[in-house]
């Protein structure tokens, strides 16, 4: 690898310096590098658009953490490149890299020391619109505004599968089982792995439990009427962006996407070795 796209999260390295002194190193090792700004995080007028990857790009860098990560990896899903992350965060367990280990593994980039590590994602299309939406981590289905719980129908390849009452329901990949989903009491999985998690948020019974199922499953929740005299609706969004609502009577579907998102790695540490030491910093 020479070629390097590095996507930045401006607000946390400021003035970008972090960026530049990148940038400087892989050209003086005599590759090519050219610097965008993450888009979610960024001012409007510096967005980035797909079209402003080069198409001899080898490897995109991203520099901030998991959430960062995770935009740049499903925005640019369509163009199958690896991806590795420069943590500037708190935990991160995307982000293989630290500002203090940026510089080697760029050297190790370039020698060829590296493995792909394929994650499986989701996607849907709820606005009707040419494009899927791709999720890596999850599509969450939960409540606006008040308080009150919402009712969900779920449904798996057409088959009804339960109804939730709960604040939501959580549809995530393997790569997702350790973020809102296990706060929520889904179970962790190996991100390698290749199945769907459905978890209901807060659901108001004794059983309702995490359910597994294959990653080659139809997921569909249709959000139920409670009250007779008023419309629930429901917020839909995808690794935390909000991308629709849904009112009473709709359904929204989700499958596993069509391509897969490519992790860069530099090291053979297992996920069970990664997850110790990342859970071990909340102890």
């Amino acid at each position: 690898m020479k070629n390097f796209v590095l996507i930045t999260n401006e607000f946390k390295d400021n003035d970008l310096v972090l960026s530049k002194k990148i940038i400087d190193y892989i050209n003086k090792k005599g590759g090519k590098a050219k610097g965008l700004i993450s888009g979610v995080e960024a001012t409007k007028s510096k967005q980035f658009d797909i079209t402003d990857i080069p198409v001899d790009t080898d490897c995109v860098l991203v520099l901030g953490g998991d959430g960062t990560l995770i935009r740049a990896a499903t925005k640019l899903s369509s163009l199958e490149l690896p991806l590795i992350g420069i943590n500037l965060g708190t935990l991160g367990y995307l982000c293989e890299l630290e500002e203090s280990t940026i510089f080697n593994a760029i050297d190790l980039l370039f020698k060829g020391n590296y493995f792909i590590e394929e994650r499986m994602a989701l996607m849907s299309n709820p606005c009707n619109v040419s494009n899927n939406m791709i999720a890596l981590n999850d599509v969450v289905i939960h409540q606006m505004g008040g308080l009150s719980i919402l009712s969900f129908d779920v449904y798996v390849n057409g088959e009804f599968l339960s109804t939730y009452n709960a604040d939501g329901i959580i549809i995530a990949t393997p790569t997702g089982s350790t973020g809102y989903s296990m706060s929520a009491g889904g179970p962790i999985v190996d991100p390698k792995a290749n199945m769907i998690v459905i978890t209901p948020i807060n659901a108001h019974n004794l059983n309702s439990k995490s359910i597994v199922i294959g990653d080659d499953a139809v997921v569909e929740v249709k959000l139920r009427r409670r009250c007779a005299q008023k419309d629930d609706r429901a917020q839909v969004s995808f690794d935390g962006d909000f991308v629709k609502e849904l009112y009473s009577g709709e359904s929204f579907m989700v499958t596993r996407a069509t391509s897969n998102i490519k992790i860069c790695k530099l090291n053979r540490k297992s996920f069970l070795e990664i997850l110790r030491k990342k859970m071990a910093t909340f102890n």
